[in-house]
């Protein structure tokens, strides 16, 4: 039981780190509605958010922590019913990463189901990506000094440092 209660905590603690925790904030926003609800004066409106202060931090840790991955992952917010609007938006962005991807890659809900990494040589290793129809792709990784540069069907995705990938195995395990 208390092994299976570490599994689920690191689980929601990895899938939080990964989904960034962007999202509408529709419990926190649902207690904003409450307060300016409660009265029609700003005064009055102050002395309920320091009266509902705690709330407040409940709310939006529920989000950032719960509903808001949930809605990263699933597509949808549990509170509000809504897509994601703001990580989704387009935007003309500085750092150009998805262009390359597979478009089910770049939207929720991911439609990935496995990913099984394997180790062709020293410095070469394969990762299979298997989705919901089946279907497969492979993702190849080669090492060049500290640097480990990502292809997916033969272009060029990322460049990541041993160290972030040592770093991040650790985290996963």
């Amino acid at each position: 039981m208390k092994l299976s209660k570490i599994t689920i905590g690191a689980t929601l603690l990895i899938c939080t780190q990964l989904s960034g925790c962007m999202g509408q904030m529709g419990l926190s926003s649902m207690v904003t509605k409450g307060n300016l609800s409660v009265v029609d004066n700003r005064y009055g409106r102050a002395g309920i958010y320091m009266l509902l202060a705690p709330v407040y931090g409940v709310a939006a840790t529920a989000d950032l922590f719960i509903f808001n991955t949930i809605e990263f992952w699933t597509g949808k917010n549990p509170i509000t019913g809504k897509s994601p609007a703001l990580v989704d938006m387009p935007v003309e962005a500085i750092f150009k990463v998805n262009h390359k991807l597979d478009r089910d890659l770049t939207t929720a809900p991911v439609k990935l189901t496995q990913a099984r990494v394997s180790a062709q040589s020293d410095d070469r290793l394969a990762m299979t990506l298997t989705y919901e129809d089946g279907s497969e792709q492979v993702m190849s990784g080669q090492k060049t000094g500290e640097m480990v540069d990502f292809y997916l069907d033969n272009q060029f995705i990322a460049s990541v440092s041993t160290q972030e990938l040592e770093s991040y195995v650790a985290s996963r395990n």
